[in-house]
């Protein structure tokens, strides 16, 4: 009987013990939450870690894991893991997906959130990025930097063929004059790159240059059939025509931007983005001017917001790490890394020092002659058929001003159904 009263006692105890251990994991889980991040660009990293840092001291017990996709495989991978009702807490947006994120209701409207914070406002943000992110008229994605276009390109290919460097008079005369001098085949070096891939960086802007649009204001015609979008393509076709530019097929195999960094391409427009990566790579060699006009100047500016998750359990949490990262000392951090342009106003000139030997100014300057980023509800749906139509036609497949017609078309039945929704 003893035995069997000391045996209870000794399970008593033990369950005792096991209840206090189950305790203290649960309430130590509690205290040590996970927050999720996602972004596709490395090159951020040192900015974003800084940023982290910043937030684990004003909360020691939160561990924050992030995962850097390739810009490839984001997308699918962001879409698939959110549908599923699981996914990152917090993580890039852009303006081609924001509308339909926003619209099926994978991310948060951020205004309950500003609302009760007395810090964070937007007013303090460049407009542009700000109605980017704003659906409905509320904000659903926290600015955090932006990118214009500007023309890079090789001081040391300039000087080898004894010709000036670009500067802010050049026009599209200039790029197809000066390329031709600076294009030698038996070196492999091209003059300029209209790399047709990149639709920001290249036509785009060309196209509003031209007098053109690529959607109309109230998002409801294509404006790929005009007059002055086939004018900036038949551009891009003469460039490649003449040997200026590399040919679509060339670019599908080598990107216009690594044959600039392997000093084959003497200019070549890129984002604000790419300064800190062309300058590590061709330091002295390289320069930067601003987009040579058409009838008018014009650069597309675009940006980066933070989203959060609507599913997330750790929204108040989130929204603390999503000022951090886009906050005042966030935006500090990612204008003094040299990254891109912050979001935030009044920061903006930190970044004009993070590369002294470059004329960062060209990019903040386009921001008085910027065009924002075209979307509508279904961008991405029609940039595929945007895609699709214009590098077959430059790989031959089709004349240009069919394809462009066939792109206007498309992309206007797909407008309908937006208005129709």
């Amino acid at each position: 009987m003893k035995k069997l009263r000391l045996l209870v006692h000794l399970l008593l105890i033990l369950t005792v013990v096991a209840m206090s251990a189950c305790s203290n994991t649960q309430s130590s889980g509690k205290e040590k939450k996970t927050i999720e991040v996602a972004l596709w660009d490395k090159n951020a990293s040192p900015a974003v870690d800084k940023s982290i840092e910043a937030f684990k001291k004003q909360h020691p017990d939160i561990k924050v894991n992030v995962t850097y996709t390739p810009w490839e495989d984001y997308w699918t991978k962001l879409k698939t893991s959110i549908g599923g009702g699981k996914g990152p807490d917090v993580f890039w947006m852009n303006g081609p997906n924001f509308y339909q994120y926003a619209s099926s209701g994978f991310i948060k409207d951020l205004e309950p959130y500003i609302k009760e914070d007395s810090v964070y406002k937007k007013d303090n943000y460049f407009p542009a990025v700000v109605d980017l992110y704003s659906y409905e008229g509320k904000l659903h994605a926290a600015p955090y930097f932006i990118d214009s276009v500007g023309l890079y390109y090789n001081k040391k290919i300039f000087d080898d063929a004894g010709v000036p460097y670009p500067d802010e008079t050049w026009t599209w005369e200039d790029i197809e004059k000066v390329g031709e001098k600076l294009s030698d085949k038996k070196k492999g070096i091209y003059g300029y790159s209209a790399d047709i891939k990149q639709s920001q960086s290249v036509y785009y802007d060309l196209i509003h240059q031209a007098g053109g649009y690529i959607i109309n204001e109230d998002k409801s015609k294509s404006g790929f059939d005009s007059a002055e979008t086939k004018e900036a393509f038949h551009f891009i076709k003469r460039l490649i025509d003449k040997g200026i530019s590399p040919s679509a097929k060339t670019v599908m195999e080598t990107e216009g931007k690594q044959l600039f960094l392997s000093e084959k391409v003497a200019m070549i427009p890129a984002i604000s983005v790419s300064a800190g990566e062309f300058k590590e790579v061709l330091g002295d060699h390289l320069g930067v001017a601003p987009l040579p006009k058409g009838k008018k100047a014009a650069s597309i500016v675009h940006g980066i917001g933070w989203a959060m998750n609507a599913k997330t359990q750790n929204d108040k949490l989130s929204w603390d790490l999503m000022k951090a990262l886009s906050g005042e000392e966030g935006e500090k951090v990612i204008a003094e890394s040299g990254f891109s342009i912050p979001a935030e106003k009044d920061i903006s000139d930190i970044w004009l020092k993070s590369i002294p030997s470059l004329n960062l100014k060209v990019f903040l300057d386009a921001q008085e002659y910027g065009v924002p980023y075209p979307i509508s509800k279904n961008t991405a749906e029609w940039q595929d058929v945007e895609m699709k139509e214009i590098q077959g036609a430059f790989l031959g497949q089709q004349p240009i001003d069919k394809a462009l017609d066939n792109v206007a078309k498309k992309m206007n039945e797909i407008l309908a159904k937006e208005k129709s929704k």
